[in-house]
């Protein structure tokens, strides 16, 4: 998304008083103390670096989700290219990019997923263009993904536009569309590109939220602006469903939810933006992923981080109008969670959290975007 858009965006959310920004001296710190920063990013690294296995995986060598994961993690951290755990997590990375321009393990039920996350280490590797042909490759084999006529569906199919974990075609999701719009503008794609405005369809569909962009039967029967997994084959949250028969919105959806709508280019004035926007006034936290308590918990520190990242912004007001410095509270809760050894893990364990190695990816790519910060950057 371009700059311009971006400090709109930003302009808008405080005209609406999402986001309140005080006046402040230009030397106004933001985020966490920056030595323990430091110190909790360190170990956070070292554990990844001693819990490599010998083939440059971590956890497993026939899936590439976590290892794709570590190694973004590491070099997002600071540890560079040339890095001998970086390096043999690259060339372990390497072994799995497919002819048809794929980056997965060829056994694997998740093409996609593991293609977007792959796509994420690749590019963030890619500091002398060795991978500029394997990503052309990837990103013209995750547009092939994508529901849409290719599939025979057109847009009034609840289908269009989304994305699944590839090549199953049984049921798109939001999760693997976030990841597909992420890998797609990590590529280059601008918010007016045809997948990422077919992925918008899909997205404002997944909303709690009646409006012209969802006509859903789902659309109207919890209407509170915030986003569930899915709004195909009639529909499924994992927060449960309401009396009436509505599916109940969940944070980590709902970040992915409204930073996918902000890369297709909508701002602050979208009735979809402002309804997912005071969803989470409502609902902010670090202390759990809302809707789920601490499933998934991990996972939505990382949409939460990127998100309010994406809006560029230094502090967040809630619906109670306490003001929020989201990197410092997010950061500090990542420090009291952090393992003796180093490593973060969920004793929840749904959706693999309970394995240190993808807890400490999740964690070190949140801590990103806490680095602190000076007003007058």
């Amino acid at each position: 998304m371009r700059m311009s858009r971006l400090t709109s965006f930003a302009s808008a959310l405080c005209l609406i008083a999402i986001v309140v920004q005080p006046a402040r001296s230009a030397d106004q710190k933001f985020g966490p103390d920056g030595q323990k920063f430091a110190e909790v990013r360190k170990r956070g690294v070292e554990f990844l670096k001693t819990s490599q296995a010998d083939d440059g995986t971590w956890t497993s060598n026939t899936s590439t989700g976590v290892t794709s994961l570590a190694v973004t993690a590491l070099l997002r951290s600071g540890v560079p290219v040339s890095d001998p755990t970086v390096a043999k997590g690259l060339k372990a990375l390497e072994k799995y990019v497919q002819k048809d321009g794929g980056i997965y393990q060829p056994s694997t039920s998740h093409k996609n997923y593991e293609t977007c996350v792959a796509v994420q280490a690749l590019k963030e590797a890619d500091v002398d263009g060795r991978y500029d042909q394997v990503l052309a490759r990837a990103d013209k084999f995750l547009r092939g993904l994508q529901w849409d006529e290719e599939e025979g569906i057109d847009k009034s199919d609840v289908r269009y536009g989304g994305a699944d974990y590839g090549p199953s075609k049984k049921r798109p999701d939001l999760s693997n569309t976030q990841f597909l719009v992420d890998a797609l503008k990590s590529l280059g794609a601008k918010d007016d590109d045809p997948n990422i405005q077919k992925a918008l369809i899909f997205v404002s569909r997944c909303q709690n939220l009646e409006s012209q962009y969802n006509q859903t039967p789902l659309a109207a029967k919890v209407n509170d602006g915030g986003f569930i997994y899915t709004a195909a084959g009639g529909g499924a949250s994992p927060a449960g469903k309401t009396a009436n028969g509505g599916l109940r919105s969940y944070g980590s959806m709902t970040y992915a939810g409204l930073k996918s709508m902000i890369y297709a280019g909508l701002t602050a004035k979208d009735p979809r933006v402002k309804a997912a926007s005071e969803w989470i006034r409502n609902h902010y936290t670090v202390e759990e992923n809302p809707g789920m308590g601490q499933q998934g918990l991990y996972y939505y520190f990382d949409t939460f981080a990127r998100t309010l990242s994406v809006l560029k912004l230094d502090q967040f007001e809630d619906a109670a109008g306490q003001k929020h410095d989201w990197r410092k509270d997010l950061a500090d809760e990542l420090f009291k969670l952090q393992q003796p050894n180093g490593s973060w893990l969920n004793p929840k364990e749904r959706w693999l959290e309970g394995d240190p190695n993808l807890g400490t990816a999740y964690a070190l790519l949140a801590l990103k975007y806490c680095e602190p910060a000076s007003a007058s950057r």
